[in-house]
């Protein structure tokens, strides 16, 4: 899958496991409302379009 933006980057929450496992909940929750168990869920942020090129 190739997904791209200027507008906005995938967020890094690298040292941050309580968001990441925040995310991993609401995947497990989704995906028991759907009854598809191969939900993922990504996380983005806006970017700054100032520091763009």
């Amino acid at each position: 899958m190739h997904i791209h933006s200027d507008s906005y980057k995938i967020a890094a929450f690298s040292g941050r496991e309580e968001v990441v496992e925040v995310i991993r909940q609401a995947e497990s929750a989704i995906a028991q409302m759907t009854g598809n168990p191969g939900v993922t869920l990504i996380a983005y942020e806006k970017t700054d379009p100032a520091k763009q090129h």
